[in-house]
């Protein structure tokens, strides 16, 4: 795979620093029942990178001391991590607000019946994979039969009241461009979607949220292939708008990998950025109990420009409207 990591850096982007600490977001490793072109983290049925249950069970001590908000499980398949169902039950007791970054098809595989009821006891929030409301996008994307299963499993949370007005269970789907393109305006598309949806299938739910695909991993590596790279970021760069720099997820959210390593955000993961605490080794989620990142400098790269683009993009949809 063509590694885009040493074309980020150096970097043109604007200096910006942390506020408080909100979210936490957690990669539970990079094991998934799908294979998607888009994908940055370039998960796999064949990756065995889980996170423990040592390391899990520092995450929930530094939601309990650091009385963080919101919890955002995502992977790989989150779900597929042995302890997933631990990790809810605990943090749901401690009352915090956990969001579930589910691709929808893992609802259907074996041994996983009781995935969706177990969510819904436990009012976590599903964020859903879904580019497109047509299959034949679907499965061109994220491969042959995805679209399919993916209606089944929407289905599925639907009858347990997910997507309902007043049900508290909050499903919200996720839309990613099919190639190098920015996404098209959330509020319009999502109207687009939630008529499609009901019409072809009876499926509802909340909100749609629209993310810009960064140019690393798998993406990245598609992008260089096909040649499309530089016109990628330069379109990212024209694009750029300096009114998200308020809002970027990067702000309020840490990004946890699978060893239990800190990080700004899912994508300086990725790209192997560790977030600077001004120690001499790798921050861990155990260092942060006792740390206030409040006012840190935030790593930046070209790829930042993804998140500044247009409508701009976060891990919650578009940042304006």
């Amino acid at each position: 795979m063509l590694d885009t990591a040493p074309l980020l850096l150096p970097t043109t982007f604007p200096a910006i620093k942390r506020g408080g600490l909100e979210t936490l977001q957690v990669n539970l490793g990079y094991l998934c029942n799908q294979t998607c072109k888009h994908c940055h983290v370039n998960a796999g049925p064949k990756r065995t990178e889980l996170m423990n249950r040592e390391t899990i069970d520092q995450v929930l001590e530094l939601l309990s001391v650091r009385k963080v908000a919101s919890l955002d499980l995502t992977g790989g398949a989150p779900e597929l991590n042995p302890h997933f169902a631990h990790l809810v039950e605990q943090a749901r007791m401690l009352g915090v607000h956990v969001i579930d970054r589910c691709n929808l098809t893992v609802l259907e595989e074996p041994g996983q019946d009781e995935l969706a009821g177990f969510l819904a006891r436990h009012a976590v929030e599903v964020v859903a994979s879904l580019p497109c409301y047509l299959k034949e996008n679907v499965d061109r994307q994220r491969g042959k039969g995805v679209y399919d299963a993916s209606i089944a499993g929407l289905k599925r949370l639907n009858r347990l009241g997910y997507g309902s007005a007043g049900s508290g269970l909050l499903l919200n789907l996720v839309f990613n461009p099919q190639g190098a393109d920015l996404p098209p305006a959330q509020e319009a598309l999502e109207i687009d979607y939630k008529r499609r949806l009901w019409q072809d299938h009876g499926i509802a739910f909340n909100n749609l949220l629209t993310i810009t695909n960064m140019p690393i991993a798998r993406f990245g590596s598609t992008l260089l292939s096909k040649g499309q790279f530089e016109s990628y970021m330069q379109l990212l760069k024209d694009s750029y708008r300096p009114d998200n720099l308020g809002t970027v997820m990067c702000r309020s959210l840490v990004s946890i990998d699978w060893q239990g390593y800190v990080y700004d955000c899912d994508f300086n993961q990725m790209l192997d950025l560790p977030i600077d605490t001004g120690k001499n080794r790798r921050t861990r989620v155990s260092d942060l109990i006792d740390a206030d990142l409040s006012g840190h400098r935030i790593k930046i790269g070209e790829h930042c420009y993804g998140c500044t683009a247009g409508q701009g993009s976060s891990c919650g949809g578009a940042l304006t409207g």
